[in-house]
């Protein structure tokens, strides 16, 4: 039978599919009718990707029931109903009631950043979702802006239970795949331990982060570096988080035993989406420590590939500071899931890891590695970082640590990628009066950039959605050797039209050294009486920027 919207399908002779509402890499949901009661519910249809083996086929498709009885056994407001699970041509269909509304992601999509108040808001219900899954026995393992679906009549509902665990039963995933998405993975799973209700919390801290931000923390240009960032670096400071930040941070230790217990996090957010202050307890000070592995990971939804060369056999713990050897173990463990899950996909890239190449080592206490990456842009609010290279710096920046001669080798150095993150603000987003507007008043932003090492040269510049600018040219930003990694550029954006409002979005595009994009902010221009200068632009002497009209 077809498939297209219109033709009006019958499954499993009792759900009619009227229109898709979203769609994946492995499957569609659809908005459809249930022909025995008469109301429209939703019909999660998964579609084998071509190629896929009989076995791991019968696993997707064991999945996807999973999903149906892990949260049928979850009865809370805050997480969505399951009906009935239908089977039609050898495949399940998952029924569920239909939330009328948006998925997060598309909210913030359209709105950009929220407010910390209605961040803390949603975010308590998406951890009372998440209470109740926990109490039942089921992680979810993908919590996401993608996955929390605000209704029109403002209830918040955690969805797609599609890869979560229930006590009791054993994995249904593919071999070596490494589930769940990777800038919202917890650090302890790309380590390849074993989950617990801990690891959804982090999720939540890094969905939290994104709704104030802009953008998630450790997002970078591939899998890989993004899954070495949430291991090793240190969460960058919130800057909209307001009183949510306490929170967020208690969320995003890397300690999974650190983190804040969620009842204490659900009463915080609670605070805070009242308008009040989150006050949590202090943690032990310190020096940051990255995140280690064990020994013998923990197969994360199944077995992983095992490194070529046997690990070291003492345990090891975190402490301050990172010894070569231990080092290298998280690196190798990290790398080798991460690699399951490019092939898992459908090899996007391809991580090839050397170790213990005594005289031909890099000697930077990781043991060596080289990276073949795409040249795909870096996703908005990204970091973005460029394939590591020969470099001046002696390969000590940031928290690659100077291991010097203890990698086995001759005292080679390693240089860390080179890593670009930007993030850009309103400084005035509104304008109302005569046009053109005068510079003073226009909608003026300003963008933060900051590079993963020194010296660097970064070209960027200011791009409207529309493309209608007043100045998109590329600018080169120096950040001189030994100086600071943080600089802020500014932009007035002078583009108007005659007799309305105009309505944009402005972000900061960066190319080299490597590429990113941040966040979009909204502004709009609104002319009130015809402007006295003839013609459709003009240049200002004070700036030499085009102010243009827009027709």
């Amino acid at each position: 039978m077809s498939e297209v919207p219109g033709d009006s399908r019958l499954v499993a002779g009792r759900y009619r599919l009227l229109s898709p509402l979203g769609e994946g890499g492995m499957g569609v949901v659809w908005r459809a009718r249930d022909e025995v009661l008469n109301r429209e519910v939703a019909v999660k249809e998964v579609r084998a990707p071509a190629g896929l083996g009989a076995a791991d086929e019968r696993r997707l498709y064991a999945r996807l029931e999973r999903e149906a009885w892990a949260a049928g056994r979850i009865s809370h407001r805050n997480v969505v109903t399951v009906y009935d699970v239908a089977t039609e041509d050898g495949r399940p269909w998952i029924v569920m009631e239909l939330v009328r509304g948006l998925a997060l992601s598309d909210v913030l999509d359209a709105e950009g950043p929220l407010a910390p108040q209605r961040a803390a808001h949603i975010g308590a219900e998406i951890l009372a979702a998440l209470r109740a899954a926990h109490e039942a026995g089921v992680l979810h393992r993908d919590v996401k802006p993608g996955n929390v679906l605000i209704g029109n009549d403002g209830r918040v509902v955690l969805s797609d239970f599609g890869i979560a665990t229930v006590e009791g039963t054993s994995n249904l995933t593919m071999t070596g795949e490494l589930i769940g998405s990777p800038e919202f993975l917890a650090p302890e799973r790309a380590l390849g331990r074993t989950p617990g209700p801990e690891s959804d919390l982090w999720s939540l801290g890094v969905l939290l982060y994104a709704a104030v931000e802009g953008n998630s923390p450790f997002r970078q240009n591939t899998p890989l570096n993004t899954l070495r960032a949430v291991v090793d670096e240190e969460l960058p400071p919130p800057r909209r988080a307001g009183a949510l930040a306490p929170v967020i941070a208690g969320l995003l230790r890397k300690d999974p035993a650190q983190r804040l217990p969620a009842a204490e996090a659900e009463r915080l957010l609670r605070v805070v989406g009242a308008g009040g202050t989150a006050v949590t307890t202090p943690v032990p000070p310190g020096p940051y420590s990255p995140t280690v592995a064990s020994t013998t990971p923990t197969p994360v939804g199944h077995t992983l590939p095992r490194p070529p060369a046997p690990l070291p056999t003492p345990a090891t713990t975190a402490t301050t500071g990172v010894p070569p050897d231990r080092a290298r173990r998280a690196t190798v463990v990290l790398v080798a899931g991460v690699a399951a899950l490019l092939l898992a996909v459908g090899g996007l890239a391809w991580a090839l890891v050397n170790r213990d190449k005594g005289n031909e080592g890099d000697g930077d206490g990781n043991g060596g590695s080289g990276l073949a990456t795409g040249s795909s842009s870096a996703s908005p609010g990204a970091t973005a970082s460029s394939p590591a290279g020969g470099g001046t710096d002696g390969g000590t920046t940031g928290n690659s640590g100077n291991h010097g001669n203890n990698g086995g080798g001759n005292g080679g150095t390693y240089t860390p990628p080179q890593t670009v993150r930007v993030y850009a603000e309103t400084v005035h987003g509104s304008y109302s009066g005569t046009c053109p507007p005068p510079e003073a008043q226009a909608p003026a932003f300003r963008a933060t950039i900051t590079v993963g090492r020194t010296p660097a040269s970064v070209d960027y510049r200011w791009a409207t959605k529309s493309g209608e600018s007043s100045d998109s040219n590329w600018k080169t930003l120096d950040f001189e050797a030994g100086g600071p990694k943080q600089q802020q550029v500014n932009h007035v954006e002078l583009t108007y039209k005659q007799g309305g409002t105009y309505h944009d979005r402005i972000r900061v595009e960066i190319r080299s050294p490597v590429e990113a994009r941040s966040n979009w902010i909204g502004f709009s221009v609104t002319c009130e009486q015809e402007s006295p200068t003839e013609g459709s632009s003009y240049t200002p002497n004070a700036t030499n920027a085009v102010l243009r009209r827009v027709s």
